[in-house]
């Protein structure tokens, strides 16, 4: 794995995501050492959380930047930074204004909400299973890293949101996603792609919980099989990931 550096100015101007983004990772990184990498950031500074990107980081920013657009989300400068230290800080005003909205109990959305809420089927059920047995296939060529300024690790959803179509989950029904599975099941988001959404805990599941977990998710997906669902299980309850898609078609971004 190739890891290069992004200074601010260079990350202001190319980003590739914006002046959070901090390093990128070349030469088709492999999720393990992604995620070494990202361990050894919050020892190195744990100041910051880290987000890396996962499935195609270009459509991933693309649709991150129109979700921006969303009434409840947007927020709008006048004047255009003068320097790359201003555009760290306009983009840090703007983070917060995402946080505020997600913290507004008026936007705010519970874990139950979700169900039937995604436009899947049984395919996109079947690439859960192959996507947690082999989580690589959802890694691009190229990661890129964004060192985000928030103590929480739900809160790094806010940094890159996402699920701009209608069919897909959107920011707010993500952030619940993430919230239950952290608050539940002590699995914490440390990647975004343009399809979707991993994370990690400490340890894996115990085959109970790895159960518990596929019947909360088998509610909200509201699609596959029952064998499907029981071959996710026994794939969790061997891994510290969790790899779950939030957009229509999902199962299209696997090679």
């Amino acid at each position: 794995m190739k890891i290069s550096s992004i200074p601010l100015d260079k990350a202001v101007v190319d980003g590739p995501i914006d002046a959070f983004s901090r390093a990128l990772l070349g030469d088709s990184p492999s999720l393990a050492e992604v995620l070494e990498y990202l361990a050894s950031l919050r020892t190195a500074d744990p100041r910051y959380r880290y987000l890396c990107t996962l499935d195609d980081a270009g459509q991933c920013r693309y649709t991150s930047m129109h979700a921006s657009d969303d009434a409840r989300i947007a927020l709008y400068e006048d004047e255009e930074p003068a320097t790359p230290e201003d555009a760290l800080a306009a983009r840090e005003r703007s983070l917060a204004h995402v946080i505020a909205q997600l913290e507004n109990s008026s936007h705010r959305l519970e874990w139950t909400a979700l169900a039937g809420t995604l436009l899947c089927n049984d395919a996109d059920i079947e690439a859960l299973v192959a996507a947690n047995a082999a989580p690589d296939l959802i890694v691009d060529a190229v990661v890129c890293v964004q060192q985000v300024p928030v103590d929480r690790d739900d809160l790094l959803i806010a940094a890159l949101p996402n699920g701009y179509f209608s069919a897909d989950w959107d920011l707010f029904q993500n952030h619940a996603l993430i919230r239950h599975l952290q608050e539940r099941y002590d699995y914490h988001l440390f990647g975004l792609g343009a399809s979707w959404l991993g994370f990690q805990r400490d340890s894996a599941p115990s085959p109970v919980q790895a159960n518990a977990l596929v019947a909360d998710l088998q509610r909200v997906y509201a699609a596959g099989t029952d064998v499907t669902w029981s071959q996710l299980a026994a794939t969790l309850a061997t891994r510290t990931t969790l790899l779950l898609g939030y957009t229509e078609d999902f199962s299209e971004q696997l090679p």
